[in-house]
Parts: structure tokens; sequence; C-alpha cells
């Protein structure tokens, strides 16, 4: 299936590592014009070379900014003014009993996970209104919907991403611009990988145990009962930037492997 992407520019933010990078890699390889996001040089220029190797693309630049400072965001924006595809993938999490969870610890996951969407769509979400094409797609999660206990402050910033999301989508009306959120579910990303190895050394036990044992106890509802594999989200992502999507708008799609118990 073409996408119809060769004359679309997409901005990734957080894409050196897991779910951003298998987007930006799908993208290219769907011949868009990739632009790649990480905190240092060194893991975008990693990430650059991974992705032309992996696709033949020569489309795939990058630009460095940490998302819970206001002025490289800033300065992101000034150094690239316009694109057709905004996908707000950054993100952090970190497990913590809720009583230990700070003021501090809430405002730098509100900064990093919700306001940098909202300051790149604020940015970029009016010219794409002027052009009357555009694409914006917040990766959410399922913990948007079941906020995880162990993870409180990380749940609440992606039911804040729905919230932003499609408010957004409301101001689209009789556009070709859509707002749309994927919520993927325990995905097998670069941090739940450490994460998963630093439990299974901490319990003297195996990865593949530590894995059966996340899904027995911590997400039981799920139907595929393993980690969801970076790339399968962004197949899902991949269609939803393309024009081929034209009729989805206001979505929150789920790429959660059934975790989430709800029919809609």
């Amino acid at each position: 299936m073409d996408l119809q992407l060769t004359s679309k520019k997409a901005l990734i933010s957080g894409s050196t590592a897991g779910i951003g990078l298998a987007i930006a890699k799908k993208l290219a390889a769907e011949g868009a014009e990739v632009i790649v996001n990480g905190r240092t040089q060194q893991r975008v220029d990693k990430a650059i070379a991974e992705i032309k190797a992996e696709t033949n693309s020569q489309k795939v630049t990058g630009i460095t900014a940490d998302f819970s400072k206001a002025d490289e965001i800033d300065a992101l924006i000034k150094q690239l003014p316009q694109i057709d595809i905004l996908v707000n993938n950054v993100a952090i999490f970190e497990p913590k009993e809720f009583a230990a969870i700070t003021d501090e610890d809430w405002m730098r996951f509100f900064e990093v996970n919700v306001l940098s969407g909202v300051r790149l769509s604020r940015a970029y979400f009016p010219k794409m209104l002027d052009q009357n094409w555009g694409r914006i797609i917040f990766i959410s999660s399922e913990s948007a919907l079941q906020i995880p206990a162990e993870m409180i402050q990380y749940g609440t910033t992606k039911t804040a991403q729905l919230a932003v999301s499609r408010g957004l989508a409301e101001l689209t009306k009789g556009t070709n611009v859509t707002v749309n959120t994927v919520l993927p579910g325990p995905t097998l990303s670069e941090g739940v990988g450490g994460f998963i190895e630093a439990m299974a050394k901490n319990g003297n036990t195996t990865e593949e145990q530590v894995k059966k044992q996340f899904f027995a106890e911590i997400r039981p509802t799920s139907l595929i009962q393993r980690f969801t594999e970076p790339e399968e989200v962004a197949n899902l992502v991949a269609y939803i930037a393309s024009p081929l999507s034209s009729a989805t708008n206001g979505a929150a799609l789920r790429a959660d492997g059934g975790v989430v118990k709800t029919a809609v």
C-alpha cells in the first residue's frame, strides 16, 4: 500500500530509540522527509545513520532538543519553521509510590509529557490550517485509560494528552488537518528493556520470567500476553500520518494488545 507520504515533512519528538525511532524508520521507508530528535547530538547522529541504512532514504536529518527546556523547544521551532506531520512522542516514565512523588516530579512529568506537545502544536497547528493539510499525532498510552497505581504521575499526563488532542481536533472542522492520539500498550522500548533487565538481576531470575510475571500480575487483561514491538505501533502511526486516513480525526486509537477492557 502506498501511503502517499513522499511529499510530506515529518518531525518526531524523542525519536532516537523505541517507538519514536520505529516511527521515524517507517515514515522514512514510505518516502517522507524525516526529522529525528534527541537530547544529544551523538544519539541523533546514530539514529540518522541507522534510519538511512535500513530504509535507503537520504531525506533524514535531526535536531537536538531537551523537551524539559522551553528555550530548546523554541530553538527547534526556529530551525524548523514548518512541517506537514508532527508526532508528539517524547515522554518520560518512572515507577514510584504515590506518596513519594514530589511537586517537582509532577511538574517535570507535565513539562515533558504534556507541554512538549502543546508547545510544538501551538507552533505548527496554525500553519497546517493555513495550508489546509496536516497531521498531529500524540503518542499516549493505555495508562491514560487505566491509570497504573505504580505510575500515577505518568498516567495522569497521558490522560491530559487525550484532552489536548481532542480539543485541537475540534478546531479542525471543515479542513484537511487531523489530530489523533495513539495509545500503545506495554511496549518493548529501550527504557522498558532496561527496566526488565534490572528487575531480572535484582530478583535473580531471567528476563523471560520477569515478562511472564508482568503480564500475569501487572497487566493480566492483555490479550496478546506479550510486550508490543515498537514497529507494531509505528505501523498504525504511519497510516494515521498519511493522506489515506483523512476520515480519522479526533480519535484515540489503541495499539495496546487488548489491555483496556472496553468495546470502544
